[in-house]
This record gives structure tokens, C-alpha cells and sequence, in this order.
């Protein structure tokens, strides 16, 4: 009878610890975010698909369909500061500096906004409230044209970027 209890717990104690382990895993990928999700076409507004891409700079822009791309390309000056969201929202780009002044950005968390969904730093609350007054498309336009672009985002080094630094 004790014999009988003892393996009906031990049994009992494994199933809950293989439940907790699987929600652990779950939790842990759940982390780690697809960066396309939520990522919409530069042209539509509309969900991507992740195989209609243009190369642009260093990086690559996402379209909803396989038309989109030859509007892009006819007026990439038109579409450039959404490009430039989207390699940010993609994880493509890192910022670097204050995207207004090309300064340090404040570490303050106070000193943020969402353009867009993604959250971009500033180095002073007025650079910051300055983003923070304008509208969701002026925003886009005026952290992420090409100006503010050059002065506050890089790319992601590349393997081959790596090796020459080194040589």
C-alpha cells in the first residue's frame, strides 16, 4: 500500500514537473519576437509577406505584395522615411544617437516615444517633446527621413564587416 502511494506521488510530482518545464519553454520563445510580426508594407499599410523584398541600403524592405515593390522603386524618396521605420522595426538597424541632434541619447526612460510602435530615444526632453507633439505619419517622417536616419541609426555589422575591421 505505501509502495502503491509512493509511485502514484512520484508519478504525480513528474507529469507537474514536465507540465512547468513546457511552460517554461513557451515563456522563453515567446521572448524571443519574430521581428516581421506586426511589420506592415511601406506602400499599403497593409501585412507584409516575407517573400515580396527589395534590397534597400544595407538592409531589406518588406511589401505586402509583389506590386508594391515597383511602386518603391519608381519614388523611393516618397517612401523612404517608412523604409527607414521598417529596417528600424526590424531590427535591422540599432539607434545609435539622437536621431534630431545626432547627440547621446538620455538613458532616462522618460525620454521616449512610440513612433509607429517601435520606441525611439532622444538626448534631451525637448527633442523628445517635439516628436511627441507631432501626428503618427509626421512622426515617421520626422525621426526616420533620411537626414535624421544618417544621424541616429546604424546598421548591424555584417560577418565579412567583422573580419576586415580585424585585418
Amino acid at each position: 500500500m505505501k509502495a502503491r502511494l509512493f509511485f502514484t506521488s512520484a508519478i504525480v510530482m513528474f507529469a507537474v514537473a514536465l507540465v512547468g518545464a513546457d511552460k517554461a519553454e513557451k515563456r522563453e520563445a515567446g521572448k524571443k519576437k519574430d521581428p516581421l510580426k506586426g511589420i506592415t508594407c511601406v506602400v499599403s499599410g497593409r501585412a507584409i509577406n516575407p517573400e515580396a523584398t527589395v534590397e534597400y541600403k544595407e538592409g531589406k524592405v518588406y511589401f505586402c505584395c509583389e506590386n508594391c515593390p515597383n511602386a518603391f522603386k519608381k519614388n523611393t524618396k516618397k517612401f523612404a522615411a517608412k523604409a527607414n521605420h521598417q529596417l528600424y522595426a526590424t531590427k535591422q538597424v540599432k539607434q545609435e544617437k539622437c536621431p534630431l541632434t545626432k547627440r547621446d541619447v538620455n538613458k532616462d526612460k522618460k525620454v521616449r516615444v512610440k513612433v509607429a510602435g517601435v520606441a525611439v530615444r532622444f538626448c534631451c526632453k525637448n527633442c523628445q517633446g517635439k516628436v511627441a507633439k507631432t501626428e503618427k505619419d509626421a512622426q515617421i517622417e520626422l525621426v526616420f527621413n533620411d537626414e535624421a536616419f544618417k544621424k541616429g541609426f546604424k546598421f548591424a555589422n555584417k560577418k565579412g564587416d567583422k573580419d576586415k575591421k580585424a585585418a
